[in-house]
């Protein structure tokens, strides 16, 4: 009798590893990435697609967008893959990529940003600003008004909502900077 126990035991331990071990290889091979998204916006054209598998695409890759981090996210923006696949979407469906993932977007932009050095931030300022400095031509041409509209609106609110005191005085100049460039434009 005193054998069948500890191999009873071996068992169930065994049982519950594997079990564990399965559970583990499933979270790895679901968790979202940036080169998954990737893949899956270059496995999914859009082009020749009728309106619902547009939206199913649409609704997959924003779906996965939202489930990155900021650093993820931010990874991906750097690729043109999302670029390309945004200037690719009709007007109606960019409005509706933008609802999707524009809020989990800042919501993930304020928390990293509260958890920044006041130095980590300040640098990022610069290069924020030196970037809506270099870049306001070319974005205006990929992005229509109503969209800048929105994204400026959702990141506004965001940042007034969830930006700690330190955050919303180290930014003032990006601000700023968008303002300045939104004034430019409406001439």
């Amino acid at each position: 009798m005193g054998v069948k126990f500890p191999l009873r035991t071996i068992l169930i331990l065994a049982g519950i590893w594997c079990v564990a071990g399965a559970v583990l290889l499933f979270s790895r091979s679901a968790s979202p990435s940036p080169e998954k998204l990737r893949a899956y916006i270059e496995s999914h054209p859009l082009e020749g697609v009728q309106d619902v598998g547009r939206a199913a695409i649409l609704e997959k890759a924003a779906a996965q967008l939202n489930r990155l981090d900021f650093d993820q996210r931010r990874e991906l923006r750097q690729g043109a893959v999302l670029r390309t696949f945004f200037e690719e979407l009709t007007p109606a469906e960019r409005s509706r990529f933008l609802d999707l993932t524009l809020p989990e977007g800042f919501r993930q932009m304020m928390s990293a940003l509260n958890k920044m050095t006041p130095e980590k931030r300040q640098r990022l300022v610069r290069k924020v600003v030196d970037d809506i400095q270099k870049n306001s031509p070319q974005s205006a041409e990929r992005i229509n008004e109503e969209e800048v509209k929105k994204i400026l609106e959702q990141g506004v609110s965001s940042f007034y909502e969830e930006a700690n005191s330190d955050v919303k005085l180290d930014f003032a100049p990006v601000l700023e900077e968008l303002q300045r460039n939104i004034q430019k434009t409406a001439r």
